[in-house]
């Protein structure tokens, strides 16, 4: 009776669904904008500053989906493409700064060049080898802007100039919604923008035949190359994709922490994309996003629980990854698929228990 309940409505909304793979993702580009503008609106700057922060952790770990996800190849090392794309960001935005527009497609592109050169070497690696060449990347990168310190800052990284909301953005925001455009709210808007058109093109990408090629490989390699596809070729292309989105995904950092640094790219944020893309769901665009938002918005509820129960600061803050190592083994244990993929099972369950009793009567 209860998932009637569910299912009927939501057929009923399928019927007015487009047909096309590419009008539905539109549909759910438009729906997901509205929603976000009137989360920034509805929330305060802490909030805003926190969602700025998810959306750059979301724009990477939606990459990493198309190549852990989707390709099967697993990266240690997207911290260090995030790198890669920050400091991009925070040499074209220094003396003589380009418009950051430009700033973002260039961060883009030289760490999807950087993607050909990684993802070249590391095609013909699997498993545990393919980890540790990416974990060398991890570890080696930000040492690189401390060796040529010159020009990369050194320990102290690269300030970065945040772009500021133009006028009619700020107009046009005040006369919807009778609040004032703050620093925190337009980066935030920039971050979810940027992430909205990653998620739209990853989508549409994820439905072509790159999709099903990159499932084919990821699913049973020798099958693939009997069909004839080239493993090594596609194996570059998903690490190219996937590191283009962590360039972007770095520039949309510098710009938010207003800093381009080695200690923002430590191998701590790489295992933290990964684990959120898995506890998230893998090859889950949506399950990404989960992930993202557990990355951002748990910490900081486990520590202001642990002052509650009387915890000190110091305390309530190590109990943060305690507990996000523990949500970690219990989404292992429990749903392998992940958030989505555990939603999922529970939604089928719910439509055959429909179809059964539709049929018994």
């Amino acid at each position: 009776m209860g998932a009637r309940i569910i299912t009927k409505p939501v057929n009923a909304v399928r019927r007015f669904l487009p047909s096309s793979v590419l009008g539905r993702n539109l549909l759910a580009v438009l729906v997901a904008l509205i929603a976000v503008v009137l989360v920034l609106e509805l929330t305060t700057p802490f909030r805003n500053a926190q969602l700025a922060t998810m959306s750059y952790y979301a724009i990477a770990a939606v990459g990493l989906t198309v190549l852990t996800g989707l390709n099967g190849q697993i990266s240690l090392g997207h911290g260090a493409l995030m790198a890669v794309g920050a400091y991009t960001t925070a040499l074209l935005l220094g003396e003589d700064a380009v418009p950051f527009p430009v700033a973002m497609l260039a961060a883009a592109l030289v760490t999807a060049l950087a993607g050909v050169l990684v993802g070249a070497a590391a095609s013909r690696l699997h498993g545990p080898y393919l980890a540790g060449a990416t974990l060398a990347l991890a570890v080696g990168v930000p040492g690189l802007a401390i060796y040529f310190d010159g020009l990369l800052g050194g320990e102290q990284g690269l300030p970065v100039s945040s772009p500021r909301a133009p006028d009619w953005f700020a107009d046009a925001l005040y006369f919807l919604s009778a609040n004032d455009m703050s620093s925190a709210k337009y980066l935030a808007y920039l971050g979810w923008a940027t992430l909205l058109l990653v998620m739209l093109l990853l989508a549409n990408l994820m439905a072509s035949r790159f999709g099903r090629v990159w499932r084919a490989v990821r699913d049973d390699e020798v099958a693939a190359e009997l069909a004839g596809l080239r493993l090594g070729r596609l194996r570059v292309l998903a690490f190219v994709v996937s590191a283009a989105c962590a360039g972007l995904a770095g520039s949309v950092l510098a710009m938010v922490v207003r800093l381009a640094a080695p200690s923002g790219f430590t191998i701590v944020l790489s295992l933290s994309l990964l684990t959120a893309v898995v506890v998230g769901g893998l090859g889950s665009l949506g399950g990404a996003l989960l992930g993202s938002a557990l990355l951002v918005f748990l910490p900081p509820a486990v520590t202001n629980l642990g002052t509650s129960a009387g915890l000190t600061g110091v305390q309530a803050a190590q109990l943060a990854p305690f507990v996000y190592g523990v949500v970690l083994i219990v989404v292992i244990l429990v749903a392998p698929g992940g958030v989505m993929g555990l939603l999922r099972r529970l939604w089928r369950a719910g439509t055959t228990t429909s179809s059964d009793q539709g049929g018994t009567r």
